[in-house]
């Protein structure tokens, strides 16, 4: 089983993450195959893979890789720059898919599908804390805004997948200081020098999905760092679609918002065979009625609905 990190020549920051955690610890010498360069951890089951195009529109990049080596990828972490409209530096990791996007089952405007998600990376929890403290550690908190994304864009996958991200401008994504954090976290993780890989996921324990609030996720990304559970996805506000108000009739699912958490539930589901799924919901994100129908939807599927202070114990 092989986790395949993905690197885009066409992304500068990704070249820049390749790099460092190359110089980081041992690899093989490259080779080319159909669908990019490829070279391997000498201690690891890790490929580490850098393809032409961007990232974001490499559909099925896990399947190609499978059948060009012959082997199985369990896992796709991408090397990416993180771009926004705040210019904001940040440090930041997300899984992929487009939730609640309309048209449902066109493409994305930043690759994707609109409507499907791509099973999130087991080890999404164990990397964002170690994140946190390694980057605290080496006072990069005085820079970066130290963060966690909620889903968004491409590309479709069937592999569970995670953004690794070094942003906002050009002067960021060069930065050896968040260069070498990500080269330290993925070598110590995925066991790079030594072999040993942290955030395996076993077959049992409690798995979070965030629900509401922004973008950069406040209140789940606070949940998560003082608790200890796995990590889904995140869906934030804007992916759910409240618009249409009808009652459902005969137990169907028809409204936007449902399909959207059902979807988050069984995505998540694909990565943690086993787990006991319950939602974390960001409450002041939600008017009261919405409140309302997504607890009483939740509870009629025997979906957990859990509190911040419930989790964290206080």
């Amino acid at each position: 089983m092989v986790t395949l990190v993905l690197c885009s020549l066409a992304d500068d920051a990704s070249v820049n993450l390749r790099n460092a955690l190359q110089e980081h610890s041992p690899w093989t010498k490259p080779e080319t195959f159909s669908h990019g360069n490829v070279t391997k951890s000498i201690n690891s089951d890790v490929h580490l893979l850098s393809i032409e195009q961007i990232h974001v529109n490499a559909d099925s990049i896990d399947k190609a890789h499978e059948k060009e080596l012959n082997c199985t990828v369990d896992e796709v972490l991408v090397l990416s720059r993180h771009v926004s409209s705040t210019d904001t530096p940040a440090i930041t990791l997300h899984a992929i898919g487009l939730p609640g996007v309309m048209p449902e089952g066109e493409k994305g405007t930043a690759g994707g599908i609109n409507g499907v998600l791509v099973p999130p990376s087991p080890r999404f929890a164990t990397i964002f804390r170690e994140m946190l403290v390694e980057a605290r550690k080496r006072k990069l908190d005085d820079h970066f805004d130290l963060t966690l994304e909620a889903t968004h864009h491409g590309p479709v996958l069937e592999t569970p997948t995670l953004y690794l991200e070094i942003g906002s401008t050009e002067a960021d994504w060069s930065r050896g200081d968040a260069l070498s954090l990500w080269a330290y976290i993925l070598s110590k993780i995925l066991g790079l020098k030594d072999g040993v890989q942290m955030g395996l996921w076993e077959g049992g324990g409690e798995v979070m999905i965030g629900l509401g609030g922004g973008h950069y996720s406040p209140r789940h990304r606070a949940v998560l760092e003082k608790g200890d559970m796995w990590l889904g996805h995140i869906i934030a506000s804007y992916s759910l679609d409240f618009s249409e108000s009808e009652s459902l009739e005969d137990d169907e699912t028809n409204l936007p918002w449902q399909k959207t958490i059902l979807s988050a539930v069984s995505s998540t589901k694909k990565s943690f065979p086993g787990g006991q799924i319950f939602v974390h919901m960001d409450r002041k994100s939600f008017k009261g009625w919405q409140r309302r129908e997504v607890e009483s939807f939740l509870s009629e599927r025997g979906i957990l609905l859990r509190r911040g202070k419930d989790i964290t114990g206080g």
